[in-house]
C-alpha cells in the first residue's frame, strides 16, 4: 500500500522494533485492571494518599509530553483514561529510550506498575515496564490542542463530516462523544426489546431475500440466486411475514432488524436502514396507540433517564398520553385544505397548485393527501402526535372505517417533527385483502413504487383464518435520533451509506 511520509516513519519505527527482537503485533496481552478498574483500586487502596496497587492496563496512547528523562502519557481504553508516568529510573535506560524513540500517538500500550498520584494529584500509573500491542502507522486526526485546568486537552477530530462517516473506525477513535452515540443505540435496542419482551412478545426471524416484495411502498433492491435461477428482492418490511405468524397461532411477535428500500438519501433516510415491527392479535390500533406511547415513553427513561428528552432545541415531553388528531383535521388546521371537498385526485391537485403547494403529476388522491397536505403538516409536529384515518387507496393492508369505505384505521405518529413509524387495524379477510391488492395494481402503474405487488401465498396464509390484529411499524434509527439529539441519520448509522468517491 502507499504511505504518506508521516506513515513512512511510523513504518520504519515498525522495524526497527522488530529488530531489536520486540514484535509489535503481539499474539497475547497481560492485563489485570480496565483503566476504570484501576481507578478504582487506587480510589480503595489510597483515598487521598499517593500509594496504590499493581496494575497491568492496556490502551491507546492519546497524547504524549516527552521532557527529558520523564514522559507523560495519557492512555484510554473502552472504561476510560488514565496518566502513564515514565522515568528512566524506574524502567532502566534501553526500555525508557525504546518507548521515548519508537512509541507514537495512536498506539495501543500495555503498561506496568504502581498505582499512584502524582504531585498535582493526577491518578497515574508508575510505569515499571511498557509494551507495544499494536503499532499505529496512520496518525489519528488532530486538529488543535488547547490548555484546560493547566492540562493539555487535544482536540481530535475531522473537519469534514463525510470523511467522518467514510473512516468512522478512525472517528470512533478519536471522538468520545461519537462513541456514546452507538452506546446510546445499543440501549435503545436492549430497551426496546425489554419492554416487548416483558409484555408477552417474542422475537422472531424472517427472511431478509423473498420471493415477493411487500408490507411498504418502496421499491426495492433487486438480487439473483444463481442455484435456483430466480430473482429475488431485499425486503422492505417484515410485515406480510411476520402477520403469516399470527396463522400460525402465535399471539404477539416482533422483530427488530433491517430493511432495504432502494430510494432516496436525506437527512432522515438511509437505503438499508433498522425496524422494529410488532404484531398483536385481538388489538386494534387504539390499543396498538396506547401501547405505542407508554413503550416510548419507557425506552427514553430507561436510555436517557428521563422521559422529557431535549431534541435540537426542543423539550420533548414522551408522557401518555400523545395527541391525536385526524389527517383530515391536521391537514385543514395547517393549510387550510379540507380534502374531502376534493374527492378526485385532479380536483385535489388544482386547489394545492392554487395554494403554491407541489402535486405531482399523475399521483393519486391518496398520495397527493400523504406526500404533499401531510409533507406541509410533519415538520411542525414537536411534540409526540398520533395522526388518524388515512386513505384507503394508500392503505392496502389496513381494515377500513367503520361507515366511511374512503378511509382505513391508520396512523402515523411524529416526534421532533419527523414521522416515527407507521400502525394499522391489520386486515385479516383474505377477499378484501385479495381485492385491495388489484385494485392497487389499476391504481399505480406497474413500475410505481406505491403500487403493492400481488402476495400469494400471504393470500392463502390468511385463508386458514388470521386472528383480528394490530401492528406497529418504528424507525429505530430516526429514535436514536430523538435520543441522542442528532439531527442527521447518518451520524446515529455506524457505516451509513455514501457515493463512492470516485
Amino acid at each position: 500500500m502507499e504511505l504518506t511520509e508521516l506513515e513512512r516513519q511510523r513504518a520504519e519505527k515498525l522495524e526497527r522494533l522488530r529488530a531489536l527482537g520486540i514484535e509489535p503485533y503481539p499474539h497475547r496481552v497481560k492485563r489485570t485492571h480496565t483503566i476504570a478498574e484501576a481507578i478504582a483500586a487506587l480510589e480503595q487502596a489510597a483515598p487521598g494518599g499517593e500509594d496504590g496497587p499493581h496494575a497491568a492496563i492496556v490502551g491507546r496512547i492519546k497524547s504524549m509530553r516527552v521532557m527529558g528523562k520523564v514522559t507523560f502519557a495519557h492512555i484510554e481504553d473502552g472504561s476510560g483514561s488514565i496518566q502513564l508516568f515514565l522515568r528512566v529510573q524506574d524502567m532502566g535506560e534501553e526500555s525508557y529510550e525504546i518507548f521515548k524513540q519508537n512509541f507514537d500517538l495512536g498506539d495501543f500500550v500495555a503498561a506496568e506498575g504502581k498505582l499512584m498520584r502524582t504531585r498535582t494529584g493526577e491518578r497515574s500509573l508508575l510505569v515499571e515496564r511498557v509494551s507495544m500491542l499494536a503499532k499505529s502507522i496512520s496518525p489519528l486526526p488532530v486538529i488543535k490542542e488547547k490548555e484546560v485546568d493547566g492540562k493539555l486537552v487535544r482536540y481530535t477530530h475531522f473537519s469534514d463530516v463525510e470523511e467522518r462517516y467514510r473512516q468512522r473506525y478512525a472517528d470512533l477513535a478519536c471522538n468520545p462523544e461519537v462513541r456514546e452515540v452507538f452506546r446510546i443505540r445499543a440501549r435503545t435496542l436492549a430497551a426496546l426489546r425489554r419492554f416487548l419482551d416483558q409484555h408477552g412478545f417474542m422475537e422472531v426471524e424472517t427472511p431478509i431475500l423473498q420471493p415477493v416484495y411487500g408490507g411498504a411502498a418502496a421499491r426495492p433492491f433487486i438480487t439473483h440466486h444463481n442455484q435456483l435461477h430466480q430473482d429475488l428482492y431485499l425486503r422492505i418490511a417484515f410485515e406480510l411475514y411476520l402477520k403469516r405468524l399470527l396463522v400460525g397461532m402465535y399471539e404477539r411477535v416482533y422483530e427488530i432488524g433491517r430493511d432495504f428500500r432502494n430510494e432516496g438519501v436525506s437527512h432522515k433516510h438511509n437505503p438499508e436502514f433498522t425496524q422494529l415491527e410488532f404484531y398483536a392479535a385481538y388489538w386494534d390500533y387504539n390499543e396498538v396507540m396506547n401501547f405505542c406511547e407508554h413503550m416510548l415513553a419507557w425506552v427514553a427513561e430507561e436510555v436517557t433517564g428521563s422521559p422529557i428528552i431535549r431534541y435540537q432545541g426542543h423539550e420533548i415531553d414522551l408522557r401518555p398520553p400523545w395527541r391525536r388528531v385526524t389527517l383530515r383535521d391536521i391537514i385543514m388546521e395547517v393549510t387550510g385544505i379540507d380534502y374531502l371537498q376534493y374527492p378526485s385526485a385532479a380536483e385535489l391537485a388544482s386547489v394545492m397548485k392554487s395554494k403554491g403547494l407541489a402535486a405531482k403529476t399523475g399521483a393519486s388522491w391518496g398520495y397527493l393527501i400523504d406526500k404533499g397536505l401531510l409533507g406541509e403538516v410533519e415538520p411542525r409536529l414537536i411534540q409526540p402526535t398520533f395522526v388518524l384515518d388515512y386513505p384507503r387507496d394508500i392503505s392496502p393492508l389496513a381494515k377500513s372505517k367503520p361507515g366511511d369505505p374512503s378511509h382505513v384505521e391508520r396512523f402515523e405518529y411524529f416526534i421532533g417533527g419527523m414521522e416515527m413509524g407507521n400502525a394499522f387495524t391489520e386486515l385479516n379477510d383474505p377477499f378484501d385483502q385479495e381485492q385491495r391488492f388489484l385494485e392497487m395494481g389499476k391504481l399505480y402503474a406497474p413500475d410505481d413504487e406505491e403500487v403493492h405487488p400481488m402476495d400469494e401465498d400471504y393470500l392463502r396464509a390468511m385463508k386458514y383464518g388470521m386472528p383480528p390484529n394490530g401492528g406497529l411499524g418504528l424507525g429505530v434509527d430516526r429514535l436514536v435520533m430523538l435520543l441522542a439529539d442528532k439531527s442527521n441519520i447518518r451520524e446515529v448509522i455506524l457505516f451509513p451509506h455514501l457515493r463512492a468517491k470516485d
